[in-house]
C-alpha cells in the first residue's frame, strides 16, 4: 500500500467518523429525535467507520469498492431527504416519517445546511476518496 493509498483510507475513515460522532452529538447530546431518513443514513454510515478502520489496520485498499457502493446509497438517501426539506413540491408528497417528520430541520445554517445535507457531504466525500482509491489501484495493474 503506497502512502497515498494510506492516506485516502484514513481520511473515509476520518470523514465516516467524524459523521457519527457529528450525528450522536446531535441526538444524544442536543437532544433531537432522529427521523425515519436519518436512520437509513445513520444505517449506511455507522458501519463505515468499523469497516474502514479495519481494512486501515489490514492495509487492505480492496475494500474502496465497498466504501464506494456504501456511500453512494447513504448519498441517494441524503440527497431524497434533503430535497423533501427544501423543494416544495417534494415536500409536499413526503411519506409520514414517524414521531418526527422527515421534513422537519433541527438546523438550517445560511440557510441550506441541515442535518442531511452534512450527512450528503460526508458521502460524497467518501465516495470521491473510493473512486481515487480504486484508481490508484489499477494504476497499479
Amino acid at each position: 500500500m503506497t502512502k497515498i493509498q494510506e492516506n485516502l483510507l484514513l481520511g473515509i475513515w476520518a470523514t465516516a467518523l467524524i459523521a457519527t460522532v457529528g450525528s450522536l452529538y446531535f441526538s444524544e447530546v442536543r437532544g433531537y429525535i432522529p427521523c425515519e431518513l436519518c436512520w437509513v443514513q445513520r444505517i449506511f454510515m455507522y458501519p463505515l467507520v468499523i469497516i474502514i478502520g479495519v481494512a486501515y489496520f489490514q492495509k487492505n485498499v480492496r475494500i474502496a469498492l465497498t466504501s464506494l457502493i456504501i456511500s453512494g446509497i447513504g448519498g441517494m438517501i441524503s440527497l431524497y431527504h434533503y430535497g423533501i426539506q427544501k423543494l416544495s413540491f417534494l415536500s409536499d408528497s413526503a411519506p409520514s416519517c414517524g414521531l418526527v417528520p422527515c421534513t422537519s430541520q433541527y438546523i438550517n445554517y445560511l440557510g441550506f445546511i441541515t442535518i442531511p445535507f452534512l450527512a450528503l457531504v460526508a458521502f460524497i466525500l467518501i465516495a470521491g476518496m473510493s473512486i481515487v482509491l480504486l484508481k490508484s489501484l489499477k494504476e497499479e495493474k
